[in-house]
C-alpha cells in the first residue's frame, strides 16, 4: 500500500446507474434515481452530490444499524484497466417497496442496471420496477453491467430481455457470453430476436445498434485512453437522453459514443459541468 500513499482519494457518489443518471443531466435531461444510503457522513454526500447534478433523489437514509452506505474503492492501472474493491453496505436492503409507481409514472424509461442480479432483495426491486414500467407503458431499459453477472444469471437475463425489455446494453464481451458465440454481429442478431432495440459497445470501434432487427454500426471518437471506469455508464446516459427527446437510436448512439470517448480521457467515472451545449454539434455531424 506504501505507494499509493500520494495518491489522492476523490469521493463521489458512484455506481453504475448513478453514472448514467448524472450523464442525462449533464446532456440536459431530467432522471430520479432510486438507491439505499445509511444515514452516515457517506450517504450525505451521495444526497447532495445527486442533488447537486440535478438529480431527483427522494431517498430517506436508513439507519447504520443496518449497515454503512456502500463504497467501492477503484483503482486504475496505466493500461487504463480497473480493479474495485466494493463494500456493498447497507444497498444490499434495496428493495420491492422502495419502488415508488408514482415515480415511475412520471418517467418515459427506467433503466435498470444488472449488478442488483445478484441479491435476492435487489433482485425483486428490479422486477417490481418493470413490471410498474410496463403497467405505466414506460419502457425499460436494462443493462448487463459485468460479463460475470452473464455468466451466472445468462437465463435470467433471457427471460428479462424477452418479457420485460425494451431497449438492452452491453458490451462486446457480455454479448458473446450471453449468446456464446464469437461473432459480434452473429450476437447482434440473436439479441435483435429477443428485444425491440440493443445497443452493443465495442469500446474504441464504437457500437452496433439494433432496431427491429436491423444492425447499424455507430463509429466511435478518437481518444487517448487513461481511465475507462464510467464508459459503458456514459455511454447509456448519452443514449437515454437522445432516446428521451426523439432522437433516433443511430443519434443517441452517436451522443453516447461521444460521451464515453470523453470519460476514458479522465480520471473517475464521469464528466464535470454540462455537455448539453454540445449535443446539436455531435449529432449533426453525423449526418
Amino acid at each position: 500500500m506504501q505507494d499509493l500513499e500520494n495518491i489522492s482519494l476523490k469521493k463521489r457518489s458512484g455506481g453504475s446507474a448513478a453514472n448514467t443518471m448524472i450523464a442525462i443531466a449533464q446532456s440536459g435531461g431530467t432522471g430520479i434515481f432510486v438507491a439505499k444510503v445509511a444515514e452516515d457522513p457517506d450517504g450525505e454526500l451521495y444526497r447532495k452530490d445527486m442533488l447537486e447534478s440535478k438529480i431527483e433523489f427522494n431517498v430517506v437514509p436508513t439507519s447504520t444499524a443496518n449497515g454503512p452506505t456502500g463504497t467501492s474503492v477503484i483503482l486504475t492501472t496505466p493500461d487504463a484497466e480497473r480493479t474495485m474493491c466494493t463494500n456493498l453496505g447497507v444497498s444490499v436492503n434495496l428493495s420491492a417497496s422502495d419502488i415508488d409507481p408514482e415515480q415511475i409514472k412520471r418517467c418515459k424509461y427506467s433503466y435498470i442496471e444488472g449488478y442488483l442480479w445478484s441479491g435476492p432483495d435487489t433482485k425483486q426491486a428490479c422486477i417490481q420496477a418493470m413490471e410498474d414500467s410496463k403497467r405505466q407503458g414506460v419502457k425499460v431499459c436494462f443493462t448487463f453491467s459485468d460479463q460475470f453477472l452473464v455468466d451466472m444469471f445468462a437465463d435470467d437475463f433471457r427471460q428479462v430481455a424477452s418479457n420485460y425489455c425494451d431497449v438492452l446494453f452491453c458490451n462486446a464481451d457480455e454479448a458473446r457470453s450471453f449468446c456464446g458465440i464469437e461473432s459480434l454481429e452473429e450476437c447482434a442478431i440473436k439479441i435483435g430476436e429477443l428485444v425491440e432495440t440493443a445497443f452493443i459497445t465495442n469500446g474504441k470501434e464504437g457500437c452496433l445498434v439494433v432496431q427491429d432487427k436491423k444492425i447499424t454500426p455507430v463509429p466511435g471518437f478518437a481518444a487517448k485512453a487513461i481511465d475507462t471506469v464510467g464508459a459503458g455508464d456514459a455511454f447509456a446516459g448519452g443514449v437515454l437522453f437522445g432516446l428521451t427527446h426523439d432522437y433516433t437510436p443511430t443519434q443517441a448512439a452517436r451522443w453516447g459514443n461521444y460521451l464515453a470517448s470523453a470519460v476514458v480521457e479522465i480520471q473517475g467515472p464521469r464528466l464535470e459541468g454540462s455537455w448539453a451545449d454540445k449535443f446539436q454539434e455531435v449529432v449533426s455531424s453525423s449526418n
